[in-house]
């Protein structure tokens, strides 16, 4: 009957059938139409740890897109939007990979999805070094190529950052159902807007307390693979540190995100990441509006010794709401084992929390109470574009 374990997997099962038979008839038809060949590789990027060199891409058959111009406007991120929603994939495809003179061959799945991994890489440098493994498609006489940028930690690394991006770094108004629809479609990587303070907080964390990069920065996030683009233009363009964004795949295959509860997805990428590093402890940093507090606290439940501290920005501050209740009891969870958990209303009281416990160096909280200023005298994100938006539909 409805509702029944049984009866919800076998919806599934024919879920997945019935993608996987429509999947299978797009792909003959763009083939026979001499379409659905390799266009595009996204590259994203990868990291280095004491097991390997670490990549993972996507082969595509839609041109690749630059990024946001100066003159888009509210139709332009509607179209480029929709256009990310409806990539399509190249599944079969062989991926040629070379890093350091070596060469691996990887074939990428039904989705268009591949990944490859490397020798491990001795760790001589004294500050995070952004290396390169070079991606490469032929077919039908055509070649593609693509460079992964991989970040390879130091030693001298004295913790890594893992931060999730909605409402932690990049204001998406998950408060609001029609705020966050028009950040979404309506807006770019140039108009959105970060959360103040963001890129010398973050900086602030890569240097920890010496004058160079040491620490890497991680970032997961429940977006899809989809808006990567999107994503890495926006980090780029607020000049905020870059680092490998660990994203989700939509759609209902296997290990996707129909079958996962909640956020249950940004929980096991950060294991993998805490186990891939063993001997470096981690700060988390995510926002009180999801599954953050209780997913990070679980974290350092699971990973004993190894949480140096928990900072949680509180997306409605100054008000009693229905994210406050869990995120008072994470943060119990998380204060019964000694891992402090910061509810921070700005980047200043996590650059304050962090001066304290030694994560950052005292000279680093003026540059982020700079930052906040700067960017509060910003324009508030979206405005312009709904209001373009609707006044476009309105009768003269």
């Amino acid at each position: 009957m409805p509702g029944h374990p049984d009866f919800l997997r076998l919806l599934h099962l024919a879920a997945v059938s019935t993608e996987d038979f429509l999947d299978s008839a797009r792909q003959r038809a763009r083939r026979a139409a001499g379409q659905g060949t390799p266009r595009q590789i996204a590259a994203y990027q990868g990291y280095a740890d004491s097991s390997g060199v670490h990549v993972s891409g996507r082969v595509l058959a839609s041109d690749p897109r630059g990024g946001p111009l100066d003159d888009d406007g509210w139709w332009d991120n509607l179209v480029n939007t929709w256009r990310r929603w409806e990539s399509d994939e190249v599944p079969g495809a062989t991926v040629h990979l070379s890093f350091r003179g070596e060469e691996q061959s990887v074939v990428a799945d039904d989705e268009g999805y591949y990944s490859a991994t490397f020798p491990a890489l001795e760790q001589t440098h004294a500050s995070l070094l952004w290396m390169a493994v070079e991606a490469r498609v032929e077919d039908s006489g055509k070649e593609v190529r693509a460079s992964h940028d991989v970040v390879v930690p130091p030693r001298q690394a004295s913790f890594g950052i893992i931060s999730d991006l909605d409402d932690t770094v990049l204001h998406t108004g998950i408060t609001s159902l029609l705020l966050a629809a028009k950040l979404t479609f309506l807006e770019n990587a140039k108009t959105r807007k970060p959360l103040d303070g963001v890129a010398q907080l973050y900086k602030a964390f890569q240097h920890g307390t010496v004058d160079l990069p040491v620490n890497p920065i991680f970032y997961i996030s429940s977006s899809p693979w989809n808006l990567y683009d999107l994503l890495t233009d926006f980090l780029r363009l607020n000049e905020i540190p870059p680092g490998p964004l660990l994203l989700r795949d939509l759609g209902l295959d296997q290990g996707k995100f129909i079958k996962e509860k909640g956020h249950g997805h940004k929980r096991d990428k950060a294991l993998a990441l805490l186990d891939a590093y063993p001997d470096l402890p981690f700060v988390l940093v995510g926002d009180s509006g999801q599954e953050d507090p209780a997913i990070y606290a679980e974290l350092a439940e699971q990973r004993s010794g190894r949480i140096r501290a928990i900072y949680i920005r509180d997306v409605d501050p100054g008000k009693d709401s229905i994210f406050d209740a869990s995120v008072r009891r994470a943060q119990e969870r998380a204060d019964s084992i000694g891992v402090p958990m910061v509810i921070a209303r700005d980047s200043i009281m996590i650059s304050q929390h962090a001066e304290e416990i030694g994560l950052i160096r005292p000279t680093a909280l003026g540059a982020v109470i700079a930052e906040v200023a700067a960017d509060q005298a910003r324009p508030e994100t979206g405005d312009q574009a709904v209001a373009d938006a609707v006044e476009s539909v309105l009768p003269s």
